[in-house]
């Protein structure tokens, strides 16, 4: 972070940024702002700028939120990668709308994102699984991921168990793992300015077309 990246943070933290957001051209894409402010993010030298918030509904109406890691987006989606098994995927798979938002406070900036989610291919799922390091690997297989741990030493137990059975070779991608793209349809920029008049600037999508607007703070 350069010594003028820190005095705007430390000038701006809680305080908003002074200036508003510059106007946004009709035709311009939310997967533009975005990669505009991930790179920001990056450049400013926050810790896991990646991180995301992932909020999934039962299919009784109960939320629940988590944070996750960003993988790779496009104009497709946002992809993450888990367990299938887990608590968010047997939510997901109940009820496909989802949300997600990203926060960097101390540039005074969010995105939040909602749409629909998708599993990404099992190639897919596959070619990022084999870039992890191999102690990911193994641990995708021995977390038996949102169940409860039956006594103390399982989960090392398990580490272990897996180590010895893919010693020497590749560990292969479990059934039961692989990613979800989340598809959106409304993508909400905000940005801080003092006296709480924030920025939030909006593209909500009908049919192939993004459309923009602005919400007051």
């Amino acid at each position: 972070m350069t010594l003028f990246e820190k005095l705007r943070c430390l000038f701006t933290f809680g305080q908003g940024v002074a200036l508003p957001l510059p106007e946004i051209p009709a035709n311009k894409s939310p997967f533009e702002l975005f990669e505009q402010w991930f790179t920001d993010a990056n450049k400013s030298g926050i810790l896991l700028p990646e991180a995301m918030s992932v909020s999934s509904c039962s299919i009784d109406g109960q939320p629940s939120s988590r944070m996750v890691l960003l993988k790779s987006w496009d104009e497709n989606g946002f992809v993450f990668y888990t367990n299938y098994a887990s608590r968010k995927s047997q939510e997901l798979s109940e009820n496909c709308k989802v949300s997600l938002l990203f926060h960097w406070g101390v540039l005074q900036r969010q995105i939040r994102i909602e749409g629909v989610v998708r599993r990404t291919s099992v190639e897919q799922s596959e070619q990022y699984f084999h870039s992890r390091d191999r102690g990911s690997q193994i641990g995708a297989w021995a977390s038996k991921q949102s169940q409860k741990i039956k006594f103390s030493d399982e989960l090392t137990i398990r580490d272990k168990q897996f180590s010895e059975q893919f010693a020497g070779k590749q560990v292969p991608l479990p059934e039961f793992w692989g990613g979800y793209r989340i598809e959106p349809h409304y993508m909400e920029f905000w940005q801080g300015r003092a006296s709480r008049l924030h920025d939030r600037v909006c593209f909500e999508k009908h049919a192939d077309t993004w459309q923009i607007f602005n919400l007051h703070p």
